[in-house]
């Protein structure tokens, strides 16, 4: 288990996530902002790109898992991504279908949002949302995020205009001197 929300667990995926993973990325529907469902040997390497990224860079896009019944009911999480020209933490989330219009989405994203910020120290994190994808850009508006620029992205021979939305971590207290901790514990020292 990595990060636990009220009704959701993310963890790594594994071998055994396969079915659940070829019911969102070939479902037509869902797969509208990659243009078009996934075929088997693409689901693999969605898989093993995952794997990889879990080894290589300590995080990827972890199954999200409804705790009241054990099912993956879709992926989120951060991975490196190169947005507006320079490599970024991205973070991701891709849900199936029949698990859609809940809150589920923009609940995973948010804890992802609170542990890059809080365990990896980033100072910001993105969205890469199609231009087309407004229920995408909705869960990234619901993350506090702002559009910071517009880029295009080439992805299966198609040039696929994309929004980056973007926040930045909250402050510290640190960067001008004030220390973090509770006002009470300040006022004592």
């Amino acid at each position: 288990m990595i990060l636990r929300t009220s009704r959701l667990d993310l963890r790594e995926m594994t071998e055994d996530d396969l079915p659940a993973l070829r019911a969102i990325l070939q479902d037509a529907e869902t797969m509208t902002a990659y243009e078009g469902a996934f075929d088997e040997e693409m689901v693999q390497a969605w898989l093993h790109r995952m794997r990889d990224r879990y080894r290589d860079d300590g995080f990827g896009m972890w199954a999200v898992v409804l705790r009241e019944s054990g099912e993956m009911i879709g992926q989120c999480g951060p991975t490196v991504q190169h947005i507006l020209d320079e490599d970024v933490l991205e973070v991701g989330y891709l849900f199936n279908r029949a698990h859609w219009h809940r809150g589920y989405a923009t609940e995973a994203a948010a804890a992802v949002r609170d542990h890059v910020f809080r365990a990896l120290g980033a100072d910001r994190l993105f969205a890469q949302v199609r231009d087309m994808n407004v229920a995408s850009m909705n869960v990234a508006i619901r993350l506090g995020m702002t559009v910071r620029g517009r880029f295009v992205k080439n992805y299966r021979g198609v040039d696929m205009p994309h929004l980056a939305f973007a926040i930045d971590a909250p402050p510290t207290g640190r960067e001008h001197g004030v220390s973090a901790a509770p006002p009470e514990r300040r006022r004592e020292r």
